[in-house]
């Protein structure tokens, strides 16, 4: 059954068309190229969308389409706050969270003094905007990153992740890539495991669990973020290609990009306003935001931040052809 629309939950910076001339080709790097962390995915041919109709329709997950891929790398996990911060430390990057002096929290664990809350997200009141909110400060001034080194890094706008994948010699994946590598090889199937949610009674991925948003009983272990390897990674060796963090796309966002997309190695559109988002959080639930399948779609804006938002790179295959796979 085709579901209503819910608002994306990520709250977005101010909306804002970007010049898209003076950013990288998706390819470009400025350090040398490097596929550390990354697995190898042979490419081939894929059906990419929702094929059970359980999608929003402004998201756009139909129709199913079939896409042909080269073959590329990509990172076994997100981006760790270890691996960001060796990157803050060599390139003194500062990320739009700290240049706009607040990011949103998700409200049951806000940690800053009284005066740092600057307030709800329109339309999403379960985030607040907290000044001195960022990824080495995730809930606020009175928090910090102590003991979640391999916790994927949070805060992070597209802006962040484009420039740490330059610095890391790799890129961030397109679309069609980062669906074909989070199903694992499972064809037309619901999550990157199957089609049940909790096989054998077990969660296989890190969403909430309650009554969405006031209580979430954690039942898998987590209120918020989880370590990169937590549960078990997909059929070609990928971890929390559900639920955790939402994952930055380099493509602009369209819901009507599926009709008219290319077959071969699809890139988005050519311009928008929002960049995709993939794999949802540790804010998705059922009764609000049922992202954590593995074709469900969503966006934000490029300078947008927020308690969930992380990502993942990609790499290209040198040499590589449509041939192979």
């Amino acid at each position: 059954m085709t579901r209503a629309h819910r608002p994306c939950c990520t709250p977005a910076a101010a909306p804002a068309t970007v010049d898209t001339t003076h950013l990288p080709a998706p390819g470009s790097a400025t350090g040398p190229r490097s596929t550390r962390g990354q697995v190898r995915l042979p490419g081939g041919g894929f059906a990419m969308g929702d094929a059970f109709g359980e999608g929003y329709p402004a998201d756009g997950e139909t129709p199913v389409h079939g896409v042909r891929l080269k073959p590329f790398h990509i990172d076994e996990t997100a981006v760790t706050n270890a691996r960001f911060a060796a990157f803050v430390k060599a390139t003194g990057h500062v990320t739009d969270a700290e240049r706009f002096g607040s990011s949103a929290v998700f409200h049951l664990v806000v940690a800053a003094p009284g005066a740092d809350v600057l307030g709800n997200a329109a339309g999403a009141p379960w985030w607040i905007n907290v000044r001195g909110a960022h990824w080495r400060r995730p809930e606020g001034a009175r928090s910090d990153i102590t003991g979640r080194q391999n916790h994927p890094v949070v805060h992070v706008s597209w802006n962040d992740a484009t420039a740490y994948a330059r610095w890391a010699g790799k890129r961030l994946p397109t679309e069609a890539e980062w669906e074909y590598a989070a199903r694992g090889g499972l064809a037309g199937r619901r999550y990157a495991w199957g089609d049940e949610l909790t096989p054998g009674g077990r969660w296989r991925c890190n969403i909430w669990q309650g009554r969405f948003p006031h209580v979430n009983t954690a039942e898998d272990g987590h209120l918020t973020t989880a370590p990169v390897k937590s549960y078990r990674p997909n059929g070609h060796g990928l971890w929390n290609t559900a639920g955790n963090v939402w994952e930055w796309c380099a493509d602009w966002f369209s819901p009507t990009y599926y009709a008219d997309s290319p077959t071969t190695d699809p890139r988005g559109p050519a311009t928008g306003t929002t960049r995709v988002l993939r794999g949802g959080s540790y804010l998705c639930h059922d009764s609000y935001c049922n992202r954590y399948r593995v074709a469900a779609r969503s966006s934000n804006t490029p300078d947008s931040s927020s308690g969930n938002l992380g990502f993942r790179c990609a790499n290209d295959e040198e040499d590589a052809d449509l041939s192979a796979g």
